[in-house]
C-alpha cells in the first residue's frame, strides 16, 4: 500500500489530477444549475431533463468491469479514456436535440465515473488508510472547484455565447486534461495477484482487529462481504440524498425565487466555496476524529439544512442559508464516506472503489428521477422528503456495518 517506486511524487500528481478531475466535474455540475437554460434551448421540461440525468447516471455500472483493471495497475489507461468520453460528451450535446443531450449526458457519466474511481483506486493504493481521508478529501475538491470556479465561468460563457459555449470550452479542456493525465502518470504498476485475508474490522476507527469477514483474490473478481456491502449502501444512500437535491436546485431558485442564470453563477460561487471547506474539512480532521463519527455528523448537518430549506417558503436568504447547510453536511458526509468504502475489502480497493460506484449509480439515478417527479408534483418539499429518508438510510446502514459479527476466513477461489 505504498507509492511504486516509479511513481512521481504522490502530492505533486494529487495536484495534477485533482486539476483534471476539476474539469471532468465541471462538465458534470453544471448542468443541474442551469438546468432553465438547457430547458429552452431543447424544449424541455424539468421533469424529462432530470429524467434523462437520471437515466444517464446508469452508465456508472461500467466501473463494475473497470475494477479489476485498476487492481492491476491499469488507473492512467482508464482515466485517459475517461477523460476523451468527457470530452466526446461535450461534442455530442451540440447536436442540439433532447435526445443528443441525453446520450451526451450518458457518455459523460461514464467518463467521470470511470475517471474518479479510478483516481479513488491511485490514492488508497498508496496512502495508508490513518493518512488517506486526507488524500481523499484533498482529491475530492474537484466538486467544490467545479462550482466555485467553473459554474461562475460557465455563466459567463452562457451570457456570452448561449448554450454551446459551455460544451465547446469543456471539449478543449477535459481534451487538455488527457494530456496532462497521461504526461504525469506512469503508463503501468503491476500489482501481481495474491491472496489477502481481510480483517474488516479495520473498518473501525481506533479500534483492534477482531477478526475476518472474507477473503480475497486480489487476482480474480473478490466476494464482497456483508460488512462491505453495508458501507457501500451507507456511502451510495448519502450520494443519493446529495443529489436529489442537486438536480432540482437551479429550477427551484428560477421558479420560487425568479434567480437568472448570471444570479445562479453567484450563488454556485457560495456553493462551491461551502462545499470546499467541507472536503478540507474532511482532509484536515476526519482521519482523527474517525472516520465514521464525521460521515454521521455529516448526515446531520444535511438534515438540518433540510429543515431550513423547508421552512424558507418564499424568503430567498433563508433558502440560500438551508442550501449552504445541507452542502456543507453532504460534501463532508460524502467524501468521508469515500475512505471508509476504500477500506472495506483492503486486498481489492480499486473493485471496492469500482463496486461502490456502481451501487451509487442506482441510488443516484433513481434519486435524480424521483426528484424531479416529486418537485413537479410537490415542489421543493417533496424533493426534501426523498433526501432526508436517503439520509437517515445511509446513517443506519453505517452503522450496522460496525455490527457484523466476526466470521472465520477462508480464501476465495481464483
Amino acid at each position: 500500500m505504498s507509492a511504486d517506486p516509479a511513481d512521481p511524487p504522490i502530492g505533486r500528481t494529487l495536484f495534477e489530477l485533482t486539476a483534471a478531475k476539476t474539469v471532468a466535474n465541471t462538465a458534470l455540475r453544471w448542468v443541474p444549475l442551469f438546468l432553465p437554460t438547457l430547458e429552452r434551448a431543447f424544449g424541455a421540461s424539468t421533469t424529462q431533463l432530470t429524467t434523462v440525468l437520471g437515466a444517464g447516471e446508469l452508465a456508472g455500472f461500467s466501473t463494475i468491469s473497470t475494477g479489476p483493471r485498476l487492481d492491476r495497475g491499469r488507473e492512467r489507461a482508464v482515466m485517459v479514456s475517461a477523460l476523451g468520453l468527457v470530452a466526446a460528451s461535450s461534442v455530442i450535446a451540440l447536436g442540439g436535440s433532447i435526445v443528443s443531450f441525453a446520450v451526451a449526458f450518458f457518455v459523460l457519466v461514464l467518463g467521470v465515473a470511470n475517471f474518479t474511481v479510478a483516481g479513488q483506486s491511485w490514492i488508497s493504493h498508496r496512502v495508508p488508510y490513518g493518512q488517506r481521508a486526507r488524500s481523499l478529501g484533498l482529491f475530492e475538491t474537484s466538486w467544490a472547484l467545479a462550482l466555485l470556479v467553473g459554474a461562475p465561468a460557465i455563466a459567463l460563457l452562457i451570457n456570452v455565447f448561449g448554450w454551446r459555449g459551455p460544451f465547446v470550452a469543456l471539449a478543449i479542456g477535459a481534451s487538455a486534461a488527457a494530456v496532462v493525465v497521461a504526461r504525469v502518470l506512469p503508463a503501468w504498476t503491476d500489482r501481481p495477484g495474491e491472496v489477502e485475508l481481510v480483517p474488516v474490522e479495520r473498518l473501525v476507527d481506533g479500534a483492534v482487529d477482531r477478526g475476518v469477514d472474507g477473503a480475497i483474490a486480489s487476482s480474480g473478481r473478490p466476494a464482497i462481504t456483508t460488512s462491505a456491502w453495508l458501507v457501500m449502501l451507507g456511502s451510495a444512500a448519502t450520494a443519493m440524498a446529495g443529489l436529489s437535491v442537486f438536480v432540482v436546485t437551479g429550477s427551484w431558485l428560477d421558479q420560487d425565487f425568479g434567480i437568472s442564470t448570471g444570479g445562479i453563477g453567484i450563488i454556485a460561487v457560495a456553493f462551491g466555496a461551502v462545499e470546499l471547506a467541507a472536503s478540507l474539512a474532511s482532509a484536515g480532521i476526519a482521519d482523527a476524529v474517525g472516520k465514521l463519527r464525521s460521515t454521521i455528523t455529516g448526515l446531520c448537518a444535511l438534515a438540518l439544512g433540510l429543515g431550513v430549506m423547508v421552512v424558507a417558503s418564499d424568503t430567498l436568504w433563508v433558502g440560500i442559508v438551508g442550501l449552504l447547510v445541507f452542502l456543507l453536511g453532504f460534501e463532508f458526509a460524502f467524501v468521508t464516506s469515500l475512505s471508509l468504502v476504500s477500506e472495506a475489502m483492503p486486498g481489492a480497493r480499486g473493485s471496492t472503489l469500482a463496486m461502490s460506484n456502481a451501487v451509487a449509480t442506482v441510488a443516484r439515478a433513481g434519486g435524480a428521477v424521483l426528484s424531479g417527479w416529486l418537485f413537479g408534483r410537490y415542489g421543493i418539499d417533496g424533493t426534501v422528503a426523498l433526501s432526508a429518508t436517503s439520509a437517515v438510510a445511509a446513517g443506519v446502514t453505517l452503522v450496522l456495518s460496525r455490527r457484523r459479527p466476526a466470521a472465520r476466513a477462508t480464501p476465495v477461489p481464483t
